[in-house]
């Protein structure tokens, strides 16, 4: 039974480790999305002259 067990623990904890690193994928993806949005609007208003 404790072999199971033992099983069942290395399982979820590989499972957590690629939740962990999906996550941290995500958050990285987002970050540099919301800079490249930044840059983009910075980008858009310098090339506008509206006087």
């Amino acid at each position: 039974m404790q072999q199971r067990s033992d099983r069942l623990n290395v399982s979820a904890r590989s499972l957590n480790e690629r939740t962990e690193r999906t996550v941290l994928r995500l958050q990285t993806l987002a970050l540099y999305g919301s800079l490249a949005l930044i840059a983009a609007v910075v980008f858009g208003s310098l090339a506008v002259h509206p006087f």
